[in-house]
């Protein structure tokens, strides 16, 4: 069985927000109104916006992932639409598992 001291999830998340004919971002009164041009953005596929963890900020500061000296951390990320590849800067996995497959 694999072990770890710790365990992080890193959820990335696409938004996709319509635009007017000016480049700036629409304001809907109700999620119903924005269907048709929400639906339409994201038959693009291109995200106006990505985030981690729901927001801004989510995974930095005082939010930041740590860990300790000869800790064992496991880190699970998930993106549910765009072939993403997270990498460690500093460090080595020991053990990865392609494309999500524990």
């Amino acid at each position: 069985a694999l072990r770890y001291d710790r365990l992080y999830y890193i959820g990335e998340n696409d938004l996709y927000v319509p635009k007017d004919e000016k480049g700036k971002y629409k304001t809907y009164e109700t999620v119903g109104e924005s269907f048709a041009d929400t639906t339409e953005v994201m038959r693009r596929l291109i995200p106006t916006h990505v985030v981690f963890n729901g927001k801004v900020g989510s995974l930095t500061g005082k939010n930041a992932m740590t860990a300790k000296v000869g800790e064992t951390v496991m880190i699970v990320h998930s993106q549910a639409n765009r072939d993403t590849r997270p990498h460690l800067i500093g460090g080595h996995g020991d053990y990865v598992w392609t494309t999500g497959k524990f």
